[in-house]
């Protein structure tokens, strides 16, 4: 099969990363809302596609031995639920950045209306789990979106 298809991506609105996502039949529970859970797929899922667009190549990293990004810290607020067949959008803004570690606040939308909100830090590690120093070149991608205070 010789179909050059991209599956959907995101895209940044100024300092923020916009993801769209779908509210399938396997992401609800019986009654039609979205299991706790999912909402964690989808903001891990838009992290990657902001790393991606920042050009920075996470499979490489790990397959040169250099290391890679884990949840270090996370909270979480729920506050309305999203339903089957929704649109859902999340807004993902680098908030902090140091050395080993970047902060996140990450925001699921229906329209206008919050869904969740997360604090996310995600740190660098090498591959035996030890912290490290972030690539000069991802800081530097990171230092071009980064935030002043709390998105509104």
């Amino acid at each position: 099969m010789d179909i050059a298809l991209e599956p959907q991506g995101g895209r940044f609105d100024g300092h923020r990363h916009l993801f769209p996502v779908r509210v399938y039949y396997e992401d609800t529970d019986l009654s039609g809302i979205v299991y706790h859970a999912n909402y964690l797929r989808w903001f891990e899922r838009a992290r990657s596609d902001m790393l991606r667009l920042l050009d920075i190549d996470q499979r490489a990293a790990i397959e040169a031995g250099e290391g890679a990004y884990a949840v270090s810290e996370l909270n979480l607020r729920y506050r309305s639920p999203a339903k089957l067949e929704d649109a859902v959008v999340i807004e993902s803004v680098v908030s902090e950045l140091r050395g080993a570690s970047v902060r996140l606040i990450q925001r699921a939308f229906r329209k206008d209306r919050l869904l969740v909100d997360a604090t996310v830090r995600v740190g660098f590690v090498s591959l035996d789990g030890r912290p490290r120093r972030q690539p000069d070149i991802w800081r530097a991608a990171f230092k071009t979106i980064i935030s002043q205070g709390t998105p509104e």
